[in-house]
């Protein structure tokens, strides 16, 4: 098996998602000096490279290392995430006529969600620029995905979270040895305490979109997919958005693929769908006109713990996402996502999180209005395991 070799990293410089002003990828950066907005990571892509040399390496999300921001072997902090599966979902399929049902089951990460893949690439470029430690505020597995990996990599971890956050999100945090502060509100309101906190900038600031590279450890869902499915992509995407930045980022690993020459740029992508709760549903609101932005957006908590994120600072990222892919937003409520976990377990086996849920009943509620079509092939994103979610939903298996 191929070993990781060193400086592969074909980054080339961070941009501003707003106005496209370049900053360096060689000095510790936040969000843009210019526009107060998230920077992107731009890769150089003219020179090709060849498809082949994938399977000789090891089966994680570092395997995608030219288009990663890493620059030496010996930074990356890694607990073997990524490469999850893409699972047929026959049954279910067959009992709404679908032709093709597939999920990719980011539960079966490090830690136990997707955040694993941010948080992963994240505490690797700090610990390549030399951090002592992070902050983060969590609605709960980017937190405890945090608190992993800086353990791993030897740094102090703080994680600030929702007082209700279920136990078992905590528990981890405090066993990983992080400093676990508890706020009354949602992730806007912890996100006002890390700033408290964090005042004097001694520790690095991970939130979601507030440095770059938490957005390129999503990415590689992108990849993956495109992998996976023989350089071929679903129809469709169904997608939970809460912070967006997975949503995000498949679109730009699609948009780096094409560039690099392993997608065609004839080929039609996918229909992005942002799948939200209807108790918290900032984008929902805004792509339908019913709010110019979400600045003052007041969402309530939700069973789907990663989706009460009330102002996302990367909604005119996402807005983007769905306005280049012709795809949609819309709101799933409580009930729905309880009768979502139900038919997920009893038809295919699969104890999700309720995020994961909430897409399959976005995708029943498209189907219905005539929005996916039954032979189109239909992908949902699983973001996480329902294990840590058992006090949210305990006792409602019944209908």
């Amino acid at each position: 098996m191929e070993t990781l070799t060193t400086s592969l990293s074909r980054i080339s410089h961070l941009l501003c998602s707003s106005c496209g002003t370049v900053y360096t990828a060689f000095t510790p950066q936040t969000t843009s000096p210019c526009c107060v907005l998230p920077l992107t990571s731009i890769y150089a892509t003219q020179e090709p490279i060849s498809k082949s040399l994938l399977q000789q390496r090891p089966a994680t999300m570092w395997r995608y290392r030219e288009l990663l921001p890493v620059l030496e072997e010996e930074h990356i902090v890694s607990l073997g995430e990524g490469f999850t599966p893409i699972l047929s979902l026959p049954r279910l399929a067959a009992a709404y006529g679908l032709e093709q049902l597939l999920l990719k089951d980011e539960g079966r990460n490090p830690t136990g969600s997707f955040k694993a893949r941010g948080l992963s690439m994240a505490i690797s470029k700090a610990k390549e620029f030399g951090v002592a430690g992070c902050i983060i505020p969590t609605a709960g597995n980017a937190g405890v995905a945090m608190a992993a990996y800086c353990a791993k990599a030897g740094m102090r971890a703080v994680v600030v979270m929702p007082r209700h956050t279920p136990a078992p999100f905590k528990e981890e945090c405090y066993w990983y040895g992080a400093e676990v502060v508890l706020v009354d509100g949602l992730i806007h309101d912890c996100a006002a305490k890390v700033r408290e906190l964090n005042a004097d900038g001694s520790l690095l600031d991970v939130s979601t979109l507030k440095e770059p590279y938490r957005l390129e450890g999503k990415k590689t869902m992108g990849y993956e997919l495109a992998e996976q499915l023989n350089w071929q992509l679903p129809d469709v995407i169904l997608y939970p958005a809460g912070g967006g930045t997975g949503l995000i980022g498949i679109w730009k690993a699609f948009r780096e693929m094409q560039a690099l020459g392993w997608l065609s740029k004839e080929l039609t992508l996918p229909r992005m769908v942002a799948v939200q709760a209807a108790n918290c549903c900032p984008l929902v609101e805004t792509f339908t006109g019913k709010q110019p932005n979400c600045h003052n957006y007041t969402g309530k908590p939700t069973i789907a713990n990663g989706l009460a994120v009330p102002r996302p600072l990367g909604e005119q990222m996402m807005l983007e996402v769905l306005r280049q892919s012709a795809g949609t937003a819309l709101p799933i409520t409580e009930e729905e996502m309880l009768e979502g976990l139900r038919e997920l377990a009893r038809f295919e086996g699969l104890f999700m999180a309720p995020e994961g849920a909430a897409v399959w009943m976005a995708a029943r509620q498209l189907l219905q209005e005539g929005t996916i079509a039954p032979e189109e092939k239909i992908l949902l994103l699983n973001t996480g395991s329902g294990q840590k979610y058992i006090e949210n939903i305990a006792g409602q298996y019944a209908l």
